[in-house]
């Protein structure tokens, strides 16, 4: 029996993958929902509203990503979030007004944008497909918006098993 070394193919395709796990926003989120400052949940008084978070334990969102919301139909306006900023932003490491998604598909928009794609310049890169965060799919769209005028392939999933998705034309 002829004995060859075993050659993992996958290592020595040159294929670079992307994890967006790895461009994840980093911290605890916290939710700030303007229903508990809210008269009968339907109401916002201003005076009570002023002093409520005047004497809120802001501490609580020490470096936190806070987001703001409100989780009833009530008709908030504008200020009110704007007030909560105020107080907020000297203590949180973000603060955004949206949903948890709302944040994520933010988050990695920006993140995204600053990537420098001059290193996967005619490179064979996968987007790893399976991940352990929520990870949203504007994420994938924006990566792969991103990569495709310099890449040379873009395949999705894993090395060992890939979706083709763009291959540079010759």
């Amino acid at each position: 029996m002829d004995s060859k070394p075993l050659i993992n193919r996958v290592a020595a395709s040159g294929l670079i993958t992307l994890n967006l796990e790895d461009f994840f926003p980093a911290g605890e989120i916290a939710v700030f929902d303007l229903k508990d400052y809210l008269f009968m949940e339907l109401i916002l008084k201003e005076k009570d509203f002023r002093k409520a978070l005047k004497e809120l334990d802001w501490s609580q969102y020490q470096d936190k990503h806070l987001l703001i919301i409100c989780s009833t139909d009530a008709i908030i306006p504008i200020w009110a979030y704007m007030l909560v900023t105020v107080y907020a932003t000297p203590i949180a490491t973000s603060v955004f007004q949206g949903t948890t998604e709302d944040f994520y598909k933010k988050s990695f928009a920006d993140t995204l944008a600053q990537l420098d794609i001059s290193q996967y310049e005619n490179k064979l890169l996968v987007i790893k497909g399976c991940s352990d965060k929520p990870v949203p799919i504007s994420a994938y769209v924006d990566l792969t918006r991103l990569l495709q005028p310099v890449a040379k392939s873009i395949m999705f999933g894993e090395p060992c098993s890939t979706v083709p998705l763009y291959k540079q034309p010759k």
